[in-house]
């Protein structure tokens, strides 16, 4: 387990330990822009809101996430370990047993197909598609300088599987969505890794901070940004959003001016307010002016 404090009376750990070692609260992320890809295929489709779809969409989503962090605590606990930052997770200082988590992991993941299942044959044979990128990724950043790449094709796959979910077809217009978000999660996970240079660097953990510094991975997260401004650009002219999509848009556009303006080489201080507040903020603003959107053209609740 790394250190010495792996073992003790505290190994085990419940529901709550485990709903903390997945930071389940940061699901926040991913749903909305699942939300808005499954309302758009509503819309879409038949003008009215399926709210049991909706619910084995969310049930899908939160389970696929859960499963990708528990198996990213498991597989990095002894990275975890080394670094100061980390070394305070459930894995690491006995509060959770591996076996516990992997227990979760798994009940999540059942979760999830079972979900899937029930949206469709065509979300379930997907389904290990959206599961191999999520074990991949933690196992990444041992092989390559990109593992945020990894990151955001996983994410990626978020808004394409809510529109089958809907539909129970592929659907173009969900894949510029998924880019879209898939590399806006990567740009922001750029930035997060800064924090962690001196220790990545140190114990032989890959990353684009650690490979290139964190003024290079500043400027890539920025570039990662425009790009999907300009995909949310696209997906809103290939579904024909109307005038609050693009009002959301805008928002999303400062919000992204203000997190780049906050976090500079020379100091993340306020590194956590630029990862969770602005961006948790910029999935929700996205997202009610996405549903007022589709409200306003026929979209019936």
């Amino acid at each position: 387990m790394g250190d010495g404090r792996a073992a003790g009376p505290r190994r085990g750990g419940g529901v709550p330990a485990f709903l903390r070692l997945v930071m389940i609260e940061h699901s926040v992320f991913a749903l909305p822009f699942a939300y808005t890809a499954a309302l758009t295929a509503m819309q879409l489709w038949d003008g009215t809101v399926h709210w049991m779809r909706l619910l084995l969409i969310t049930i899908a989503m939160v389970g696929l996430r859960t499963f990708a962090m528990a198996c990213n605590r498991i597989i990095d606990r002894e990275i975890d370990a080394r670094n100061p930052r980390t070394a305070g997770r459930e894995l690491v200082t006995g509060a959770m047993s591996v076996r516990t988590a992997w227990t979760g992991a798994l009940i999540a993941l059942a979760v999830f197909l079972g979900a899937a299942g029930l949206l469709g044959p065509l979300c379930l044979a997907l389904a290990p598609v959206a599961v191999v990128p999520m074990v991949v990724y933690p196992y990444g950043k041992r092989f390559t300088d990109f593992p945020h790449a990894i990151l955001g094709l996983a994410q990626a796959m978020g808004p394409v599987g809510a529109w089958i979910g809907v539909t129970g077809e592929w659907s173009w217009d969900a894949v510029i969505l998924g880019l879209a978000i898939g590399i806006w999660i990567g740009g922001f996970d750029l930035v997060y890794a800064c924090q962690d240079v001196a220790a990545d660097r140190a114990h032989g953990v890959r990353s684009v901070p650690a490979r290139f510094g964190i003024p290079g991975a500043l400027y890539g997260a920025r570039a990662c940004h425009v790009v999907t401004t300009l995909l949310l650009a696209w997906y809103a002219l290939a579904t024909d959003a109307g005038l609050f999509f693009w009002l959301g848009l805008v928002i999303v556009a400062a919000a992204f001016a203000y997190e780049h303006s906050i976090v500079r080489p020379g100091d993340l201080s306020r590194l956590n307010r630029a990862f969770f507040t602005v961006n948790g903020f910029i999935g929700i603003a996205l997202f009610c002016c996405a549903l007022l959107d589709l409200v306003v053209r026929g979209l019936s609740l």
